[in-house]
């Protein structure tokens, strides 16, 4: 009966009631045996869930999960290194070390493959087998093109906050961004937002500390080298130069080194991550580089 309410719903959540707990595995009421269950991550031993969460997808998966009070101490030695990264649509991540992470563009790799499963999807009559079956085809897609951004996100904000005492990131208004049409999807596929929410809390897990700094933070215009600050700094430019110091700078990575640089103001003394007023000079970067 339970999985006639989940199939109708899409998910139903259990109590101690309806469930049976033992030896790591799950007995649902009225079943003789076990939940056949591949476990995403390794449970802590004589863990005690106190409610299962069941719940089938589109492509028709199977999923479970519990909930459990879990009192192991996560944490990792200390680290000596620290991390400033900006995010981006070409390059997903810049790092202040002057590393680049390709963006893997999951939807776009499939993208045609879903158009074809969807025009074909729209030519079935509704109600009908092969209706169902054309469905099925684009929410597997779909599960497909989801399931390698959760994994490529969770490989990556691991690395980064496991390698790293202290990470520094820009407080991004995502959810505004994702309002502009013409960049909803690139932003949405590249997980900027997730990406943030995953290194906040996997750093409080490992022993780890992440800042914040104000999205509004002038981390493209300023020059890490002298703190001077171009006024206009377009997003075609990539590559520029510093009219007071003649630093050649990249522009994500010079970003991702104020960002740094503002996350341990912040750390050392609680100083603001905006720049002085005084200290800004009004002019355009020079001998810039538009992007190739």
């Amino acid at each position: 009966s339970t999985c006639k309410e989940i199939s109708k719903s899409g998910t139903a959540e259990l109590t101690k009631s309806a469930f049976k707990w033992k030896d790591n595995q799950i007995h649902l009421a009225k079943c003789k045996e076990p939940l056949p269950i591949r476990w995403s991550r390794q449970l802590p031993k004589n863990c005690n869930p106190s409610t299962v969460t069941v719940s089938l997808d589109p492509c028709e998966r199977w999923h479970i999960s519990i909930r459990f009070n879990d009192y192991r101490d996560l944490s990792l030695p200390p680290k000596d290194k620290q991390i400033g990264f900006d995010l981006g649509i070409t390059s997903l991540i810049t790092t202040s070390n002057g590393d680049k992470i390709p963006n893997p563009k999951h939807f776009k790799k499939l993208k045609k493959k879903l158009a074809k499963y969807q025009k074909a999807l729209s030519r079935k009559q509704k109600g009908s087998n092969n209706r169902y079956k054309a469905r099925l085809k684009v929410a597997k897609i779909h599960a497909k093109i989801k399931d390698a951004r959760r994994d490529f996100t969770h490989k990556l904000t691991t690395q980064l906050v496991k390698e790293n005492q202290l990470i520094v990131f820009e407080d991004l208004a995502v959810k505004n961004m994702v309002k502009n049409y013409k960049l909803a999807q690139v932003i949405s596929d590249a997980n900027w937002g997730e990406i943030i929410r995953q290194v906040k809390y996997k750093s409080e897990w490992y022993n780890r500390k992440a800042i914040s700094i104000d999205r509004w933070f002038p981390s493209s215009k300023l020059c890490s080298v002298c703190l001077n600050r171009v006024e206009s700094l377009p997003l075609s430019i990539r590559e520029w130069d510093c009219p007071s110091c003649n630093a050649h700078h990249d522009r994500d990575i010079n970003a991702s080194i104020n960002i740094l640089a503002a996350g341990l103001a912040v750390s050392v003394c609680g100083a603001t991550v905006r720049p002085e007023e005084s200290k800004s000079r009004k002019a355009s970067a020079k001998k810039q580089k538009p992007k190739s």
